[in-house]
């Protein structure tokens, strides 16, 4: 008896460590793809836009699929999730962008969001593929 009771606790510590780690990649990609389509939507200006077209191609091309990410991974959160993950991961992004536009226009914007965008968008893969 003791045996199979120290199998159910070792198989659901498993799946418990597992949950934590699907959570833990859930909230670092909707603030990731948030905070890089932010940055994308608040640099309007000429001089916040990088010199080539074709980067700023790339960086839009990215910035939307990161918007499409991050609302399919609202709809994935409520689905395998309880409701207060999505709804707490939701009010995590939006801090995040609140922290993004107090800090003002910066040069390194662009890049941040590319990056921001790219490493989300993987995350956000990863998420729904686990």
């Amino acid at each position: 008896m003791t045996a199979r009771l120290q199998a159910l606790r070792s198989c659901a510590g498993e799946r418990l460590d597992a949950s934590v780690a699907a959570m833990s990649s859930y909230f670092m990609a909707m603030m990731l793809l948030s905070g890089g389509r932010f940055i994308r939507d608040k640099s309007g200006a000429p001089e916040m836009r990088p010199a080539s077209a074709a980067s700023d191609m790339v960086w839009g091309i990215l910035a939307k699929a990161a918007f499409w990410m991050w609302i399919g991974l609202i709809v994935f959160g409520f689905y395998k999730f309880h409701w207060s993950q999505p709804v707490a991961a939701i009010m995590a992004s939006l801090a995040v962008n609140a922290l993004i536009a107090m800090r003002g226009p910066q040069r390194t914007w662009p890049g941040l969001s590319i990056l921001f965008c790219a490493v989300g968008l993987m995350a956000g893969i990863t998420v729904l593929i686990g």
